[in-house]
């Protein structure tokens, strides 16, 4: 590494691929906390290492190299962050709908948070002194908590309770005081507290086996593909939610949901499914068929919340742009 370290300070930019190569998939989960989209987060990610391949000459090795690039890919977040704001689930514009809206259209003046493909994503703790799993730490839940943070909460509570960096290194990453920074952590971790469940999704995802967890994702896929509403609901839990950004109505209830998927998922048309997982959570892409291409076109990923074996939460990401991200084709002939 120092070999690589000395080379790419001389402008050998194969060495600074190496040195960060291990640190790629890491630093751009922590863009994707930040800001609440995968592609968001390529272009953060490329805007953060543009600036530190041109910002090498400063690091000083005070710290580590791990710690610098997380300094510089904050920033660079904090800067997106200004300029973007934040991101929103249907929940966060109005309430449930009762029954089914069939003319319901996309909703284009909202940033839209997005689905996060967690192939490479290790299942250990997320840093040296993390209070989150890997997995944990992109789960749809806690991602959309952060949204709710101006950006310099969310960057000390990412930094300190998912990455271990202390108060001190948060300070001077952030270029403010410790005492502003265990402020900002304070107010954080009341907001997401009131916001994320108690339990996990790594955690429910343990307590059920295998086959029971292939048995739930695909009897879900069956029952879209086959029409079947009384299969769609035994899957469901009394409380279940489903929304679709970027369209705004969504639903809460057993009685609203099966309204809703009767009137609309289930009588729209020819569905196929591939299985997947994002944000440490399983997840199906959906297909939809299209008389003029003469298949079925990418339609959704729909990420699946599960609790004590059953679907508690659907969030159906309309558009194909969220597949190539998953490696998922946009059609199935």
């Amino acid at each position: 590494m120092e070999d690589d370290l000395a080379q790419a300070r001389g402008g050998d930019d194969a060495a600074f691929t190496r040195l960060v190569k291990p640190l790629r998939r890491e630093l751009h989960a922590h863009c994707y906390r930040m800001l609440g989209s995968t592609y968001d987060a390529d272009d953060a990610l490329q805007d953060a290492l543009l600036r530190a391949w041109r910002g090498l000459a400063r690091f000083e090795g005070r710290s580590s190299l791990r710690s610098w690039l997380y300094t510089v890919a904050t920033r660079t977040c904090l800067d997106a962050i200004e300029a973007r704001g934040k991101r929103a689930l249907p929940v966060d514009l109005g309430p449930a709908s009762d029954r089914a809206v069939t003319g319901d259209v996309p909703v284009t003046e909202v940033a839209w948070l997005g689905p996060y493909p967690d192939a490479g994503l290790g299942d250990g703790p997320a840093g040296p002194a993390s209070r989150y799993e890997q997995r944990e730490a992109v789960e749809l839940a806690f991602v959309a908590a952060l949204q709710h943070l101006p950006g310099n909460q969310r960057a000390a509570l990412l930094l300190f309770e998912v990455l271990g960096f202390s108060a001190a290194e948060i300070a001077a990453t952030m270029n403010t005081t410790t005492t502003s920074v265990n402020s900002a952590l304070a107010r954080a971790r009341k907001v997401v507290a009131e916001r994320v469940p108690a339990r996990t999704q790594q955690q429910a995802l343990r307590e059920i086996d295998d086959a029971r967890l292939h048995e739930i994702v695909d009897g879900f896929a069956a029952a879209l593909e086959h029409g079947d509403a009384d299969a769609l609901v035994a899957l469901l839990t009394e409380d279940v939610t489903w929304s679709m950004p970027p369209m705004r109505h969504w639903y809460r209830g057993i009685e609203a949901v099966t309204d809703f998927a009767v009137h609309v998922p289930l009588v729209c048309g020819s569905w196929r499914h591939l299985r997947t997982t994002a944000n440490g959570q399983p997840a199906v892409g959906c297909y939809l068929w299209d008389d003029e291409a003469g298949a079925h076109l990418a339609w959704s990923v729909n990420v699946l919340t599960l609790r004590d074996d059953r679907i508690a939460e659907i969030t159906s990401f309309i558009g194909r742009d969220h597949f190539p991200p998953f490696d998922l084709p946009t059609e199935l002939p």
